[in-house]
């Protein structure tokens, strides 16, 4: 049965149908466009956004180009995950679609090692870094160490004295596609995101937001995205030098950055939108609307550049993330209760019964997130934590049957 978008004849393929898409989906509902969405999982929260919908890995490129060709799509997106982008960016190109970014910046911007290259070859300031496949002289300690082609915290561990170096490598190259890790230093200082749009090489940062994240072993989860950012410095400055360096010039980018004290240093850049619900949170802060301006892109249509002026809407918003505890869950109660709190604008869950929630380790771990705002950053925080308190998570031994 065809769904609501089947009268526009626009057709878009989303890569992805998980929580880092969710936001980008229910845009692509709201425009009426004919959504085919694929994931690996059967169960993906995305799947109720869209019209038709594909049991296939975002990874699985050949099955990609078959399914994109086959349902004659006019644009193809990868929200929220990394190494899609470059898999979008190659099929778009192949089937002749327009699309922001071209096969070899997308190819640069999905690999941590060519990003650092090309970021060392532009002056932009960033942590000390080594390509390894063990353990050599000189690595900083402390350090971060990952896989260079992978996100999601796979493979990523904090590493505090010498003696973790082994294991850290060890388990980046088991995860690494190109069987090397990555050893950066650890910039001692404040996490913050800058999600931007560029326009024909017109950079325009929007929010910068503090990313509160869980201690190890769930290192690098974030827990939290809050705006205004506490601990901003130069992070849009450094932000937009990094994503020139890599010849992004049209769409959305997500940048991390550490605020040290020699000032901000970039960790990573993705040339997509954040998978944390970083484009809602742009709207409700700054009443810009990034999924649709993603969405534009991603179709080849003419994007003003009005459409990213910006403006305070509210003192401060948050995502606040959801950790349920562990076991097979059961039952979701208190989501009406929270929803109807003054100040939250919406409360997504990921997870049905029957979902074996594992510890905190990944992104993926968490069970949904609150959007909230306030008067200020504090006041966001404090009707977050009143919405999250609400929401229970019943949890078991054995799965319902």
């Amino acid at each position: 049965m065809e769904g609501p978008g089947a009268a526009t004849g626009r057709r878009l393929l989303v890569l992805g149908a998980g929580p880092a898409q969710l936001g980008l989906l229910a845009a692509a509902r709201e425009r009426s466009l004919f959504v085919i969405a694929l994931d690996r999982d059967a169960g993906a929260p995305g799947f109720r956004y869209a019209d038709r919908r594909a049991i296939i890995s975002t990874e699985d490129e050949q099955g990609i180009e078959r399914l994109a060709s086959a349902e004659r799509v006019d644009g193809i997106i990868a929200p929220g995950i990394d190494w899609p982008v470059a898999i979008a960016a190659r099929v778009a190109d192949k089937m002749g679609l327009a699309h922001p970014i071209n096969p070899a910046v997308a190819t640069l911007a999905v690999s941590k090692q060519k990003q650092r290259e090309a970021l060392a070859n532009a002056g932009v300031p960033q942590p000390a870094w080594h390509i390894v496949s063990a353990v050599e002289e000189g690595l900083p300690v402390p350090a971060v160490v990952k896989a260079p082609d992978r996100q999601g915290q796979k493979g990523l561990t904090l590493v505090r004295s010498e003696s973790e170096l082994p294991d850290a490598i060890a388990a980046a190259m088991e995860e690494s596609r190109s069987g090397s890790a990555i050893v950066e230093e650890l910039v001692d200082g404040p996490e913050v995101t800058v999600n931007a749009f560029s326009l024909r090489g017109d950079y325009r940062p929007l929010t910068v937001t503090d990313r509160l994240t869980a201690e190890p072993p769930a290192f690098g989860v974030a827990l939290a995205h809050v705006w205004p950012s506490e601990a901003d410095g130069k992070a849009a400055e450094v932000a937009e030098a990094a994503v020139k360096a890599l010849g992004i010039e049209n769409g959305p980018t997500y940048t991390q950055l550490r605020v040290g004290p020699d000032g901000p240093q970039v960790i990573e850049v993705a040339a997509r939108l954040g998978g944390g619900h970083d484009a809602e949170l742009a709207k409700l802060a700054l009443g810009v609307d990034l999924n649709g301006l993603a969405l534009q892109a991603a179709l080849g249509e003419s994007i003003q550049s009005t459409a990213l002026h910006s403006s305070p809407q509210v003192g401060g918003a948050i995502v606040r993330f959801l950790v349920p505890p562990e076991g097979v869950l059961q039952q979701i109660a208190g989501t009406d209760e929270a929803r109807s709190l003054e100040g939250v604008r919406d409360v997504r869950i990921y997870r049905v019964p029957g979902h074996v929630f594992a510890p905190l380790r990944r992104g993926a771990d968490r069970a949904g997130a609150v959007l909230a705002v306030g008067d200020s950053r504090e006041h966001a925080l404090q009707r977050a934590d009143e919405a999250a308190r609400l929401i229970r998570f019943k949890v078991g031994a054995e799965s319902l049957v």
